[in-house]
């Protein structure tokens, strides 16, 4: 089969394609059981004994075990469809969240102490451990943001697929809105009643496995290529085969520098909120409430509106230099330029991101669309696993420096697009896949 007949997706005519609406809604039950937690996570760790660091390896543990468990849920996914990996991903995550709970019923038993002026100081108490394991294992089997990407892209005519990924990103960030702003009102009813919001994510779980179970239609038709079953560590050939390509490997190291910054922020900002800026759970609950929301409108309208006007790359690299000046703004360390960065995030994140998404499925073959996402999925997995240990370290050492980094990485990330990614642009696009 040569590339432009693996390019060729089967027709409208052949096979209906399945709506969005349901991996939409699949996406936002998902990210608003994940986003109920991020508000308070930061002092269920130090209520166990830990800091910033401990945070930080935490955070960590669920990328570590999705470094591996992405890419080959991913691969399954061109082989057995959609739906079953996406199945199995939503339950892995609904048994996560029930260990996690139960873990705040164990005894604070010390396992050992950590003293160190690199780190700072911390222990390791057995509660502390189980949330560890809850998240590596909710990590091992989180593939499920590389194959609804995969789903989208099955979905997808190629001339829709930014605006599609925006639609997933306002799905996301709905979810955001409503998780956090969910802490936000728990946090009222106590500022340590975490039983609260981690019933809240059992119950979300839940309902979006059902959903996944009984609502969820397949995407991958079937007469399209299609990748063969494999095993753990089978399946390279069919990934060395996209790395091969010069665009796909420019994208998925842009990916990298992305998905770096924002580790670096996320493990650093929540840290610095509830020490620096002497922010509660509520507060900083709202805080994302109302990042997510901003991101809402630009990731919905916005994007809709601009998309037509402006290419993919052009919006990688503008939303790419705002979200430098964003992290410029946060590095500051005063509330007010904080809230004031909260516009650029959203505008730079919004513009770029689902931009990004649209120009990697688009370079990627239809029988490797899971593939392509798992690698996607490994990269940011390993950015992560990096960005979030070592923004721990970071973060105690030179304090909102920190933010600084993080707009190097993206700076680096907008210049790379901006200066290579024409260079290496396909002569022609590739046959519409609708």
């Amino acid at each position: 089969m040569d590339g432009t007949e693996a390019k060729r997706a089967p027709s409208s005519s052949e096979a209906p394609r399945p709506g969005l609406f349901p991996v939409l809604l699949v996406n936002f039950i998902a990210t608003f059981g994940f986003s109920v937690v991020i508000p308070f996570l930061i002092f269920v760790v130090r209520d166990l004994g830990g800091n910033g660091v401990a945070y930080g390896l935490m955070a960590a543990a669920y990328p570590t075990a999705q470094l591996v468990g992405a890419p080959i849920l991913g691969r399954w996914s061109d082989s057995v469809g959609r739906r079953p990996i996406l199945l199995l991903s939503q339950a892995g995550t609904l048994v996560a969240w029930i260990i996690f709970a139960a873990a705040l019923f164990l005894p604070r038993t010390l396992l050992f102490e950590w003293r160190s002026s690199w780190t700072g100081n911390f222990s390791v108490t057995l509660p502390l451990l189980v949330l560890f394991l809850a998240r590596g294992f909710d990590g091992l089997t989180g593939g499920n943001i590389a194959v609804a990407n995969a789903y989208v892209a099955d979905v997808s005519p190629e001339e829709e697929r930014a605006v599609n990924f925006g639609r997933m990103g306002v799905s996301s960030n709905l979810g955001f809105v409503c998780g956090p702003g969910l802490a936000a009102l728990m946090g009222l009813f106590g500022e340590g009643n975490y039983l609260l919001p981690l019933g809240a994510c059992i119950a979300i779980s839940a309902l979006a496995t059902g959903l996944v179970a009984f609502f969820l239609p397949e995407s991958l038709h079937p007469k399209a290529p299609k990748c063969k079953v494999q095993a753990f560590g089978a399946g390279a050939k069919d990934s060395a085969g996209a790395l091969a390509r010069p665009r796909i490997r420019l994208l998925l190291t842009t990916y990298f520098l992305v998905f770096l910054g924002f580790n670096f922020f996320y493990t650093a900002f929540p840290v610095h909120a509830a020490g620096g800026l002497g922010w509660t759970v509520t507060r900083t609950g709202l805080f994302f409430v109302l990042l997510s929301a901003l991101m809402i409108g630009v990731q919905g309208p916005g994007l809709a509106w601009i998309q037509p006007h402006a290419s993919p790359r052009s919006l990688v690299v503008g939303g790419s230099l705002s979200l430098t000046l964003t992290f410029l703004l946060i590095r500051t360390g005063a509330p007010g330029p904080t809230f004031a960065a909260a516009l650029f995030f959203a505008l730079g994140n919004g513009l770029m991101w689902p931009s990004l998404q649209g120009l990697l499925s688009s370079e990627s073959r239809p029988e490797e669309q899971g593939s392509v996402q798992g690698l996607a999925g490994s990269l940011t997995s390993a950015a992560a696993i990096f960005g979030l240990v070592a923004g721990g370290f970071v973060f105690e050492r030179i304090g909102t420096e920190t933010f600084g980094l993080s707009a190097l990485f993206m700076l680096a990330a907008g210049l790379g697009i901006a200066l290579f990614d024409g260079r290496l642009a396909r002569p022609s696009a590739p046959a519409a896949s609708g």
